[in-house]
């Protein structure tokens, strides 16, 4: 306290408290400058304070970054969810890049949603669920007239989805290791146009089985077991570590969380 109060008498050039008997009492300067000193107490108290957060009344737009099978399956309940309880935020939907969270560490999106692969150290990241490949073919597709086996499936003309163009995948390894290589006939950048690509003729395609099953059903394809064991596709969310304590984007974390758990509850199967 001491020397607090004599900090505080150097920058007022003014003894401040002085003693009267057995107390100390304020000086005329310390009792003319009360009032302003104390609503800089209370505005101090207020910038230090917690932030108080109002998702009725906030307006701010978000950007976040969704994977396609995410963005497809996703941006409906979430843009449907947040519309309703937050009107003031306005969600920026953008497609995945390539694989890392520059964007995030960069603060040019806010968050991502995507199978996060080699998360940076300054990323936090929550899984939301799990997912496999499968096959994915019309209806009446010729391989589809028995169990469908790993000849029977290397032997089939493949689209294959990739951003960067390649044409060879963990698939292929595991095929290599039986001693089969399947014919890739092309490559197509999202798995939307894999299943649009295979719905109009004897292509082969895999997806992400439980994020693209509404598109599945809507577009009245089949989907199949691969008869390898291929690794699972862990989705989860990420953001940048300075975005811990903005009440505002831990509640956008919380919606995503919730349309995830709405989705894999109405969809069987679904796991996180």
């Amino acid at each position: 306290m001491s020397r607090t109060l004599g900090r505080i008498r150097q920058a007022m050039d003014d003894p401040v408290l002085v003693r009267s008997g057995q107390r100390m009492v304020p000086t005329p300067r310390a009792l003319a400058v009360r009032a302003e000193v104390r609503v800089l107490v209370e505005g101090a108290r207020r910038v230090f304070a917690p932030a108080e957060f109002d998702p009725v009344t906030l307006r701010r737009d978000f950007v976040v970054v969704l994977s396609d099978p995410v963005a497809t399956t996703l941006c409906g309940p979430l843009l449907t969810r947040v519309g309703a309880l937050a009107p003031g935020i306005r969600l920026r939907l953008i497609p995945e890049g390539h694989g890392d969270q520059r964007v995030l560490r960069e603060g040019t999106a806010d968050l991502e949603v995507a199978v996060i692969s080699d998360p940076s150290p300054e990323t936090r990241v929550e899984p939301l669920l799990s997912d496999h490949g499968v096959g994915v073919v019309r209806r009446g597709h010729p391989l589809l007239g028995s169990p469908v086996t790993v000849e029977g499936f290397a032997g089939a003309e493949h689209v294959v989805a990739s951003r960067r163009g390649r044409t060879a995948g963990p698939v292929d390894a595991l095929l290599a290791e039986r001693g089969l290589r399947r014919r890739i006939v092309g490559s197509v950048p999202t798995f939307t146009a894999v299943l649009l690509a295979v719905r109009g003729s004897d292509l082969v395609g895999m997806v992400p089985g439980r994020l693209s099953a509404s598109t599945v059903d809507a577009l009245d394809l089949v989907t199949f077991p691969i008869p390898l064991d291929l690794p699972e596709m862990a989705v989860a969310q990420a953001w940048h570590r300075r975005h811990d304590a903005d009440a505002a984007h831990a509640w956008l974390r919380g919606q995503v969380r919730a349309v995830v758990a709405e989705v894999a509850g109405s969809t069987s199967g679904w796991g996180g």
